[in-house]
């Protein structure tokens, strides 16, 4: 069962005093993010929060389990009605979490488009194709 609209925007303000937090729709289910930490997810109406200590001390004794097939361990809330711990427990999980790394730009190696003109001009000339106008203006003299 795909998690509703309406229940990822009920967390996502429950979650709203432990700062920026967005919510996102990710491979048919909600990512959440503190700024631009992500730190846990929403799976079939049920949220998860990624396992740290800080998160384990605001909160021991929670559930653990992965929010779906092949991923990690990640803290099981079902209690999603108490903003202030589940904001002391956001704000702790995302103290832990490392800062996002920058993403890079890839540029074009250089010369990638002479190059690959050359190649072009190259096949051209193995199929006897001539270039035409070149050709014109070198009859003309």
């Amino acid at each position: 069962m795909a998690t509703s609209r309406e229940f990822a925007e009920y967390v996502t303000e429950q979650l709203q005093d432990a700062g920026r937090i967005t919510c996102r729709r990710m491979f048919g289910e909600y990512g959440l993010f503190c700024g631009r930490k992500f730190f846990g997810m929403i799976c079939d109406n049920t949220l998860f929060i990624k396992i740290t200590e800080a998160g384990r001390a605001v909160c021991p004794g929670l559930p653990e389990e992965p929010p779906h097939e092949g991923a990690r361990n990640c803290f099981l809330i079902e209690e999603t009605d108490d903003r202030e711990l589940l904001a002391r427990l956001v704000t702790a999980t995302c103290g832990e979490l490392p800062e996002p790394k920058e993403k890079t730009r890839h540029r074009k190696r250089q010369g990638a488009g002479k190059e690959k003109a050359q190649a072009q001009e190259k096949a051209g000339h193995r199929r006897g194709k001539s270039s035409g106008a070149a050709g014109k203006r070198d009859s003309g003299k």
